[in-house]
């Protein structure tokens, strides 16, 4: 007999072979179970509030015990009151102690607010505000399967692996 003759011969069986025990074991696969074709992971976002706080230098202005700065007023009333007075003369001298009592009285309110402003502390005070942390959990799997020649899909909560189990011609989704 020919070489290649038998070599072709045994080359075709154990191909044919190869090819009917493949079909046979995806007709018994297809007995037991639908095929899965794809399974995609979900995941759910989880934002979980925590309180985030932080000391801070904060520069505050001391409470006046004169509120109305009346001390202020006063003496620049009484030193501007002098001073108009050694200016004028005659009947002119009350003019001007008066409009010098105003002038002093306006400037040493002025005056005393500046200082009142400047009179400062520093404390340090705790901020806090509510910060998010984000975190991705497992929320199951979307699993697309053929069962009798169509597609479906089904949500799981675990991966099925290559097929899903039938009962009674239904797909099985629970463990």
């Amino acid at each position: 007999m020919n070489k290649s003759l038998v070599v072709g011969t045994v080359l075709g069986a154990i191909a044919v072979t190869a090819g009917g025990a493949f079909a046979g074991y995806r007709m018994i696969g297809a007995a037991h179970g639908a095929e899965v074709i794809s399974v995609r992971a979900l995941n759910k976002t989880i934002r979980s509030p925590r309180r985030q706080c932080r000391n801070e230098e904060v520069t505050r202005v001391k409470r006046p015990q004169d509120t109305n700065r009346l001390a202020g007023t006063g003496i620049g009333a009484v030193i501007g009151g002098l001073l108009g007075n050694r200016v004028g003369g005659g009947s002119g001298k009350v003019l001007a102690t008066v409009a010098g009592a105003a002038a002093g009285g306006y400037a040493g309110n002025k005056i005393e607010q500046r200082v009142q402003q400047g009179n400062t502390y520093t404390t340090t005070e705790q901020r806090c505000i509510t910060a998010y942390d984000i975190s991705r959990v497992p929320a199951g799997y979307e699993v697309t399967y053929v069962l009798n020649g169509k597609r479906h899909r089904v949500h799981m909560d675990h991966d099925p692996g290559k097929t899903l189990p039938l009962k009674n011609g239904e797909v099985v989704t629970t463990t």
